[in-house]
């Protein structure tokens, strides 16, 4: 096995002597590649960001931005980084870089100014550069402007420019000095990489492969093994061992709550865990697919999914989050559970005697508990087909975009000739686990879908789970919001009917 080494903009780097909780923030930073700034440690502000080669969706190779602050360095043992230093080029040794296509509009347009968050920006900015899907929809004009305030018939609008860039790119970074125009104006004003761009070229190559690692130091070991068959028989002889796919939540424990582990074992690397298969009677999604990966291969297919991957955090954090690892920590108030609930989802787990599939509805037994015994790990997430055809998703939280639920309630009704068929709702933030609304289903199936109903379910639905008063809302907030939620769903889809 070789000694773990990461390939940083270009030059293959040693992580030793690093210990095995390093991030690749601090990593880097100790190499002199201070761009990369730590502004909150738990993947909430982006001044972190990088760039990784990653397997692509519309390419063999994707370059992907993510947290360095929650990422371990050992976790890119074999990868390839760019930071923000790695971005302009060098014609000569010696001679002053030419800036990137990127960082030449956000300082032409003046989208920086105390400089923290700049790095993260640019870096963020250059994912969304190299997106091999990106397509202008016209020129971007000597403002960036681009009908940008009011939506235009060119496809370009608020969020996306008519170059294609999808502003959701940098949902993930926070500018406390520009008030972002000049930062939106830079996104809107940038072209397309050329021919001669060397990391556009590197998206026509393979990503690199992945490897084995065992990296050990200061009592602390990370590891990562070939197949999934090596990973549970380690995960037989580890049960104290650590899981890890993106780190989005055991990363945030590291830095804020100094938690360390004595064995990590990485998974996201797991080709069995990265498959995606439609069959006759369900959809497979592997468990270290991240949700990014997900929403681009499903490309719509779910269309609940497909209206929660926005409301899920930010580009950064879904570029590493997996539906794994946001199922495996048990959290309530995580936004997949009760959108997998509403969907009749079901678990795969594994272990190195074998397998077993688990309702989701089932999965969960108390606050951040499960079935899933020691040496168990999830596989695939399984949704059945068909899929219910009025689905919507509701988070309330004190942010539009990239913040924690309050409350978070899933729908997926089958209204035929007027009348509830089947409901199925999942509810988050509610009590102390992810739960199905069982009694407010009860109370729409069989039932018209009527105004009447939907007020005589409204307080059945208000009086599901146990909300608590907490920093984010109160239960009584908590309550009325799920009552509310129904209203909304009946007014979408009276709207959807009459238009």
């Amino acid at each position: 096995m070789t000694a773990a080494r990461i390939t940083v903009n270009g030059a293959e780097t040693p992580i030793a002597p690093a210990a095995p909780h390093t991030t690749a923030l601090d990593f880097l930073r100790e190499r002199g590649l201070t761009g990369t700034k730590e502004g909150c440690a738990e993947g909430e502000c982006g001044a972190c960001s990088i760039l990784v080669a990653r397997p692509g969706v519309d390419k063999p190779t994707d370059w992907v931005a993510v947290n360095a602050c929650l990422v371990p360095a050992a976790s890119l043992d074999g990868q390839e980084v760019i930071t923000s230093e790695g971005l302009a080029t060098v014609d000569e040794p010696g001679t002053t870089p030419a800036l990137h296509p990127v960082q030449e509009e956000m300082a032409v347009r003046g989208g920086s100014q105390c400089g923290y968050c700049t790095p993260g920006f640019i870096c963020s900015m250059a994912a969304e550069y190299y997106r091999p899907d990106r397509c202008a929809h016209g020129d971007a004009g000597a403002n960036g402007d681009g009908g940008a305030e009011t939506g235009a018939a060119d496809g370009s609008g608020a969020e996306h420019g008519p170059n294609g860039f999808d502003l959701h790119a940098l949902s993930g970074n926070l500018c406390r000095c520009t008030g972002y125009r000049p930062i939106r104006d830079a996104a809107f004003a940038v072209g397309t990489p050329t021919d001669e761009d060397p990391l556009a070229r590197r998206r026509e190559q393979d990503p690199p492969a992945p490897v084995a690692t065992e990296y050990a130091r200061d009592d602390s070991t990370f590891l990562r093994r070939n197949t999934l068959a090596e990973t549970l028989r380690l995960l037989r002889e580890r049960p104290d061992a650590v899981v890890v796919a993106g780190s989005t939540d055991w990363g945030v424990e590291v830095n804020i709550r100094s938690r360390r582990a004595k064995c990590v074992v990485a998974v996201d690397r797991l080709p069995e865990l990265r498959e995606l298969r439609v069959a006759s009677d369900h959809i497979e999604i592997g468990a270290a697919l991240t949700l990014t990966e997900i929403e681009r291969r499903l490309d719509g297919d779910v269309p609940l999914l497909a209206e929660l991957f926005p409301q899920f955090a930010s580009r950064l954090i879904r570029n590493g989050a997996t539906l794994g690892g946001n199922l495996g920590t048990g959290s309530p108030i995580g936004d997949s559970p009760p959108v997998l609930l509403a969907l009749e989802a079901s678990v795969v787990l594994a272990d190195a005697d074998g397998e077993r599939e688990v309702p989701l509805a089932e999965y969960f037994t108390g606050y951040r508990q499960s079935v899933r015994r020691p040496g168990e790990l999830i596989r695939a997430v399984r949704l059945p087909l068909p899929l219910a055809p009025v689905t919507t998703f509701h988070k309330i939280a004190k942010r539009r975009f990239d913040d924690i639920s309050s409350v978070a309630v899933a729908f997926a009704l089958d209204i035929e000739d007027g009348t509830v068929r089947k409901a199925r709702i999942g509810l988050g933030g509610v009590a102390a686990t992810p739960i199905r609304a069982l009694a407010t289903e009860a109370a729409l199936e069989g039932r018209p879908w009527t105004a009447e109903t939907v007020e005589s379910a409204a307080p059945v639905l208000r009086g599901e789970g146990t909300p608590m008063d907490d920093h984010r809302a109160s239960a009584l907030y908590r309550s009325a919001m799920l009552g509310q939620s129904l209203r909304k769903l009946y007014a979408q889809t009276t709207e959807a009917v009459s238009s």
